[in-house]
């Protein structure tokens, strides 16, 4: 019987408590991980390997960080899904969603989720984010 690879996951975040805490929870849920803490980080790792989900935080080095990642990926992987997982709502009070096809045009992710997700709510999203 062959064996399964595992998918892998790109987390990107800057506070390296929730970023512990997302790798944690995603190797639970059956998952490889790869972890960066900034984009430069981020765009080492996407050159050399292809994740087959990436989780981004939006506001890190700067507060758009998230949307370049979200573009450099989408540029070099079209098919890879993109969540974006971020306080910007509770931080700013500025709403960001992907709801719409405009939206998911110019975000260039599949999900927005704000930070605060409980972990069984993520693993559900992953899932269908890859069609698990």
């Amino acid at each position: 019987m062959l064996k399964k690879e595992k998918k892998i996951i790109l987390i990107v975040d800057d506070d390296a408590d929730f970023l512990f805490q997302l790798k944690v929870g995603v190797r639970d849920m059956g998952f490889e991980t790869v972890t960066a803490g900034t984009q430069k980080e981020a765009e080492d790792i996407i050159d050399r390997i292809k994740p087959d989900l990436a989780i981004l935080d939006l506001m890190m080095e700067k507060q758009d960080t998230g949307f370049i990642l979200c573009h450099k990926i989408k540029d070099r992987y079209p098919g890879v899904p993109i969540i974006i997982v971020s306080a910007v709502t509770s931080e700013t009070g500025m709403l960001f969603d992907v709801n719409t096809e405009e939206d998911r045009d110019w975000i260039k992710a599949e999900l927005f989720l704000d930070k605060g997700i409980r972990m069984d709510q993520l693993h559900k999203e992953i899932n269908k984010l890859l069609k698990i």
